[in-house]
């Protein structure tokens, strides 16, 4: 009987190599595909693609595999990274990791792996699952609940779900570390890596001056106060504590200060003390559409759970649904703080994920 063939797209890391010796491991036939998404200044702190190549090729090399290299770089920056900076312009927060993960990963790179290479599936180092009940596919959350990444893959349509095939989703990453490890794997101390798809946190305001130039700005407090000076609007986001300056003034308290406002027609940004602080608190929040995974679940009054980023945690909500695609409200049990336009919200039922939004503005509990 032929084995099925998986696509695989590795990333040099230690959980994509891992997942290709788990696929072979349940009788898969096993390719690798490295998606190299970033052509300029390719040699740079910036980027690291050179060295994850030859991280991918050496795991490939140890498990037997071929590799497919595959340049969609002119993609991303056109539908990715081209949007991203669109968006921060505005004073937004976007993820570009999500909007990578809808066109790239999951459309392009997919597609060109069950067409172009007569793939059955195709398979990331994703911690998520999929899940089939009676003979419907849904998206849930990975075992490993502290690493799992269903948030930023809630653009899913629900039609390739049957294609894709998520390796860890029931491993813990202590584990992975320790099979990278066991199977002599040369990546298995590797750093997991954060942020966006080719640059850390770290650098990120030195990498994004290169598209959006430095424009001084006044910090002032809610009441008018003059605090210091900024970068510009578009280096910080809703929530903000690091990276202000404007630390230990006089005749002040020692609470940490809170970007909570811009104003973007004359770059100021507004801040205040406290991570509670009231005009650090929302509702609610208001979104264009809503991307849902399984249609069947979309109603006009939902009762769910909703994540605002990453590492937060879910809390219940209601969610008011406008089927001529205008506002939909989306309403919390209790006000949370730090909302940012642009962000992504993903709605969940306990562990399954239903989809998401993108906040459009946030509902305050103070004007």
């Amino acid at each position: 009987m032929k084995k099925k063939k998986v696509i695989l797209a590795m990333s040099g890391g230690v959980d994509s190599s891992v997942s290709a010796w788990l696929l072979l491991k349940k009788g898969y036939d096993v390719e690798g595909i490295f998606m190299k998404n970033w052509e300029e200044n390719d040699s740079s702190d910036y980027c690291s693609s050179k060295i994850d190549l030859s991280d991918a090729k050496s795991v490939c090399k140890k498990l037997g595999i071929k590799l497919h290299t595959i340049n969609f770089s002119l993609d991303y920056w056109e539908k990715v990274f081209h949007e991203f900076i669109i968006e921060y312009k505005k004073g937004y927060t976007p993820n570009p990791d999500i909007l990578c993960n809808k066109i790239i990963k999951f459309d392009i790179c997919l597609n060109f792996a069950l067409e172009q290479l007569k793939a059955d599936y195709f398979s990331t180092g994703h911690y998520a699952a999929i899940k089939k009940k009676k003979n419907e596919y849904y998206l849930y959350r990975a075992k490993d609940l502290d690493k799992d990444q269903s948030y930023f893959l809630y653009t899913l349509k629900l039609n390739i779900l049957p294609k894709i095939i998520f390796p860890l989703a029931n491993i813990k990453k202590t584990k992975i570390r320790k099979l990278a490890k066991k199977i002599k794997l040369c990546v298995y101390q590797k750093k997991d890596s954060t942020g966006i798809c080719f640059i850390q946190p770290k650098k990120f305001k030195l990498f994004l001056n290169q598209y959006i130039p430095y424009k001084t700005g006044k910090i002032l407090t809610m009441s008018g106060e003059f605090l210091g000076l900024h970068y510009g609007y578009e280096y910080y986001t809703i929530g903000q504590r690091k990276g202000l300056g404007i630390g230990g003034k006089k005749n002040k308290n020692t609470y940490p200060w809170y970007v909570v406002k811009k104003n973007i027609k004359l770059n100021i940004i507004f801040v205040v003390q406290g991570a509670g602080n009231p005009y650090l608190l929302s509702y609610g929040f208001l979104t264009k559409r809503i991307y849902w995974i399984n249609y069947k679940l979309c109603t006009f009054k939902l009762q769910c759970m909703v994540q605002i980023r990453h590492q937060s945690y879910p809390i219940n909500c209601i969610v008011y649904i406008n089927k001529k695609h205008k506002n939909n409200y989306v309403i919390f049990t209790k006000p949370i703080a730090s909302i940012a336009p642009g962000q992504s919200a993903v709605f969940y039922n306990h562990n399954q994920c239903m989809g998401g939004a993108i906040i459009h503005k946030r509902i305050k509990y103070l004007p």
